[in-house]
């Protein structure tokens, strides 16, 4: 990412222009936008497969270098992710604006719309990867906003049991207060832990923790000397405790290679695993549904509030896990 770059992909505001193009919005509206940019007319976005839109992402020829094909462009990342500048400014530029637009009924506060640009799609694109069904027994690895999210989307799907893996106790106990039973891995072995109680394997798995989390000496080691660029401890550990022919769902962020993948492991026990971008537009309307009948009401995992001029500080601290932030909102 370069000097300079305007970050920030979770953003809501009222409209203040429209383009001469733009037909459904007006000045005034109050409206969140999707993180992920996508056109609306390729063939990708009319199979509903939105953050593969191949119009909206101009470091198109870059991508294709590394994955094969190009991918939506997503606010505030990098140029591989389109270079568009994000939601933490004044004013923000919204292309396509008529499908990247959403706009927020009276009867939802800022502080549950604006996760409908990011988290709250995400975490049901991974729980919906993981064909969550009434009965079943999930765990879900990290319980960061997203991860916390998608043990209330288990619930709401009729999970028997919701089981929370982390070691920030903060976030362990917003776990807890909505019923999801917790393991802390600071001081528990998870793999012995869970198929202790469920020796047949957990139903599904979901990762929500990503790239940075290495568990193993070995793998710390190799991303160290940049002889990997993502670990694969965690998934390694889903695999084992998923039960065969269960659902891993990857929610997490990786970016490239990762070193001794149990693919053998993967494929004796006839896995499923899924991943990826979340395709927002497809879920929006429905968890808006969710959240204005109060069965998803993702407020639970904010735990500070600041002004945008108090950015920096704040997303250090979180990074450094102090002072109990869980989730920021922050305010022009």
């Amino acid at each position: 990412m370069k000097d300079g770059t305007i970050v920030g992909h979770e953003f809501m505001g009222m409209v203040s222009d429209v383009g001469k193009e733009v037909k459904d919005l007006k000045v005034g509206d109050r409206v969140v936008v999707a993180a992920v940019i996508c056109c609306g007319e390729c063939e990708f976005c009319k199979r509903e497969e939105f953050s593969a839109c191949q119009i909206s992402n101009f470091s198109n020829e870059k991508l294709k270098e590394t994955i094969g094909q190009t991918v939506s462009a997503v606010f505030g990342f990098n140029e591989l992710c389109g270079g568009v500048p994000g939601g933490q400014a004044e004013f923000v530029r919204v292309p396509f604006a008529d499908v990247n637009c959403l706009k927020l009924p009276e009867s939802v506060p800022d502080e549950s719309g604006l996760f409908l640009s990011d988290i709250i799609p995400t975490s049901y694109f991974g729980v919906d990867n993981a064909e969550v069904k009434k009965g079943d027994v999930v765990a879900v690895w990290g319980l960061g906003p997203v991860g916390l999210l998608a043990c209330r989307w288990c619930q709401i799907r009729g999970a028997k049991t919701v089981i929370g893996i982390d070691s920030v106790p903060e976030r362990l106990d917003l776990a807890r207060s909505i019923g999801v039973d917790v393991i802390n891995f600071a001081d528990t072995d998870v793999k012995k832990t869970l198929t202790k109680l469920y020796p047949r394997g957990v139903d599904a798995g979901i990762e929500c923790a990503g790239v940075e989390y290495a568990k193993t000496l070995l793998h710390k080691a190799e991303k160290a000397l940049g002889l990997e660029d993502d670990a694969s401890d965690i998934l390694t550990e889903i695999i084992q405790c998923v039960r065969p022919f269960g659902k891993i769902s990857i929610v997490g962020v990786y970016v490239g290679m990762s070193n001794h993948f149990p693919i053998g492991m993967f494929m004796m026990k006839g896995q499923t695993m899924r991943g990826g971008h979340v395709p927002l537009h497809r879920y929006w309307k429905d968890c808006l549904k969710q959240i204005e009948s109060g069965a998803m009401d993702p407020r639970f995992i904010v735990t500070t509030y600041g002004r945008l001029s108090e950015a920096e500080k704040l997303y250090k601290d979180f990074y450094d896990k102090k002072d109990g932030i869980v989730k920021i909102l922050l305010r022009p």
